[in-house]
């Protein structure tokens, strides 16, 4: 971004609420923490999103780095992150809602706990992995910028952190169905993210000029 206006901080933020899915990881929680005293869920939520954030803050700083360690151009990157991150919409749209399709795999591998599967993949998912690189463009923003990016992730797992310390009174309101409501929606909101995070891509490259009102 070359000016952190209002409407760019949004941008960013409603992209890294949708990607992480604060809403949609409270039924994963609550498989997380079925056999564990309610006096330590606070520990647990707060193991789980300190590994996220270590997970997410590692591919902020070095994912771009590694890329271009491999000889990866970015715009190979955001056009691909988009593709796969349209899928991932798709997924949360027509197919098993997030926290269902988490739940059978945590099942099936017969494991709970903090790092999985809330902390990967429910908090730092492939998408939200992706997002940080594709945000924090090394090319394009500068070190201030990417603070504040940094800043703003900081801000969703905060959010994240507070839905899941507040799981049992919201649970009561939304119940897993509102939970898979909620997924598919930003999943709607998802897919345009991804669909302009391939025009970037093009326009990175050269192969789509986006005119002088683009971003």
């Amino acid at each position: 971004m070359t000016q952190l206006d209002l409407s760019t901080l949004a941008r960013e933020f409603i992209t890294l609420l949708v990607v992480i899915d604060p809403i949609g990881t409270l039924p994963v929680f609550y498989f997380a923490a079925r056999h564990v005293p309610e006096a330590l869920h606070w520990r647990l939520a707060l193991r789980a999103v300190l590994v996220a954030a270590i997970v997410l803050f590692l591919f902020l700083v070095g994912g771009q780095l590694f890329l271009e360690a491999v000889g990866l151009r970015l715009g190979s990157f955001q056009i691909a992150g988009g593709m796969i991150l349209f899928l991932f919409a798709l997924s949360m749209i027509f197919g098993d809602a997030k926290p269902s399709r988490e739940i059978t795999e945590a099942e099936r591998d017969h494991l709970s706990g903090a790092v999985f599967p809330l902390a990967m993949p429910s908090i730092a998912s492939p998408g939200a992995m992706l997002a940080v690189v594709i945000l924090t463009d090394n090319h394009r923003n500068t070190i201030a910028d990417q603070a504040v990016t940094a800043g703003l992730l900081l801000a969703v797992l905060a959010v994240t952190l507070a839905i899941l310390l507040a799981a049992r009174p919201l649970k009561r309101v939304i119940g897993n169905t509102g939970a898979s409501v909620v997924s598919r929606v930003m999943g709607i909101v998802l897919a345009t993210v991804a669909v302009d995070s391939v025009l970037s891509g093009l326009d990175t490259l050269g192969l789509l000029a986006l005119g002088p009102g683009a971003p």
